[in-house]
């Protein structure tokens, strides 16, 4: 490391790049472990370690101050064990990004507010609804850790691509699906499916908030033949033209982000039910439809593409050939209707 950091910088960024290979290895290693629950807290440290090296480089101590008793007394920091008490992730949240509110500030907020649901559960049904914020935050650590260190400090070379076992991971979220209807779990998938309910539609598309990946096999002619296998090429976001490129692919390949579990899923007729059992004001059939269509939370009828909907509100039942609504739908019309009424 370069002598000019000092020293609290560079054991905070050793923490941090160890921290974020071993969130890696706990995530790829094989086994019905939940695998999100121990890539949580260690991507929670390897991150507050990164916002304490950038702190201390700019020499400002990330510690929590004590309330002031007087003017010109001299700054007093709280302790533990006689140590001063560091900023945990969301106070280094807070400092860092001040008022502005992006994609990767959102996504860690997510991850935090989840750790803090689930660390003392067993929830490994989780796992492939959670997979697109788990890489976002890994890969927004990088990027970070590059700008404001320098390419030196990259992870790329030290982490790998997971091998699969499968190239079919449909029936495993259909399985997933069943074992979340269970109560035990409904105070995360609530929390999940509300977070990402009150997120902008820029926000929740974005690749800085979850990274979504299509996996195309890669043809080869003998020339190219040693060449490597996987490789990522980058969007960028403020780019228009890469934009359009990737609006394109998602129309011509589109996984739908489904809810938590298909279970448990509203009709409009309850739809309707429910919002007029949580509010006060005036509900019908007519008022969720023009709800619907101001949203764009699903095309109209007799679209081609019915599954193109806000998969965080609504979904199309193929089996049914109608649509079904997410608790996050319902909350959001309720919430709404008790706005309107103040």
């Amino acid at each position: 490391m370069p002598r000019g950091f000092p020293q609290t910088v560079k054991d905070n960024l050793e923490k941090c790049r160890s921290a974020a290979i071993a969130a890696v290895a706990a995530y790829n290693r094989p086994g019905p472990h939940f695998r999100t629950a121990q890539y949580l807290i260690l991507i929670t440290i390897a991150w507050t370690a990164l916002f304490h090296a950038i702190f201390f480089r700019r020499g400002r101590r990330p510690w929590y101050r004590k309330k002031a008793e007087g003017a010109g007394r001299a700054i007093r920091y709280v302790k533990v064990d006689e140590e001063p008490k560091h900023w945990d992730l969301s106070e280094c949240l807070r400092q860092y990004f001040g008022d502005q509110h992006l994609p990767e500030r959102k996504n860690l907020e997510f991850l935090v507010g989840l750790r803090n649901k689930i660390e003392h559960r067993h929830l490994p049904a989780f796992d492939p609804a959670l997979y697109g914020e788990c890489q976002a935050a890994l890969l927004n650590l990088e990027d970070l850790l590059v700008r404001e260190f320098g390419q030196r400090y990259a992870l790329a070379e030290q982490l790998a691509i997971s091998l699969q076992f499968s190239q079919v991971i449909p029936d495993e979220k259909a399985k997933a699906a069943k074992i979340l209807a269970a109560s035990s779990v409904r105070g995360v998938k609530d929390y999940i499916e509300r977070f990402r309910a009150a997120l902008s539609t820029p926000t929740l598309n974005s690749m800085k908030y979850s990274f979504s990946v299509f996996l195309v096999p890669k043809v080869v002619n003998r020339e190219s033949a040693a060449d490597i296998a996987v490789q990522f090429v980058r969007m960028d976001e403020s780019n228009a033209e890469d934009l359009a490129r990737l609006d394109k692919l998602n129309v011509l390949i589109r996984e739908k982000r489904i809810p938590i579990a298909n279970l448990g899923l509203y009709k409009p007729g309850e739809v309707v039910a429910e919002v007029r059992k949580r509010s006060t004001g005036r509900f019908n059939m007519a008022a969720h439809t023009a709800a619907w269509k101001r949203h764009g939370v699903r095309p109209a009828g007799g679209d081609p593409h019915p599954e193109r909907t806000r998969p965080e509100y609504c979904v199309f039942d193929d089996a049914h050939e109608d649509y079904l609504y997410t608790s996050a739908w319902v909350e959001k019309l309720a919430g709404e209707l008790a706005k309107a009424a103040i």
